[in-house]
């Protein structure tokens, strides 16, 4: 089974992975949405999240933008990203995602790398 937490913000995929007003998780199983429920997190320490999304037991989560510093905390427990997805409403993606058509921006992903590499140097 696949857990899936998508950001949302006003109906559709937020911008921030960590800025939205909740999350929507659906639950796949053989390519079947088996449901679906809304999740609103209580802390604001960012950080947090991929340790919240990983103890949710969920395994994937999809997102337009995110912090670098997440990113790699997502790596540690084990979560697979999709990062630069368009924004969209969930099921729109929930759709492309089922149907092996979600597509990332590279863009988005090379504007996450500029901003990290500026933050070493």
């Amino acid at each position: 089974m696949i857990r899936i937490a998508i950001p949302v913000k006003k109906g559709k995929l937020s911008e921030f992975f960590a800025l939205c007003n909740h999350y929507e998780i659906f639950e796949i199983d053989k390519k079947l949405i088996t449901s679906k429920t809304t999740e609103v997190i209580s802390f604001k320490d960012i950080t947090k999240l991929p340790a919240w999304i990983a103890k949710k037991e969920i395994t994937d989560v999809i997102t337009f933008k995110i912090d670098i510093q997440l990113i790699n905390l997502f790596i540690k427990q084990k979560v697979n990203l999709y990062v630069g997805i368009k924004i969209q409403s969930p099921q729109k993606i929930i759709e492309k995602y089922l149907n092996g058509r979600l597509i990332s921006d590279k863009s988005i992903i090379s504007e996450i790398i500029k901003k990290n590499n500026k933050l070493e140097q």
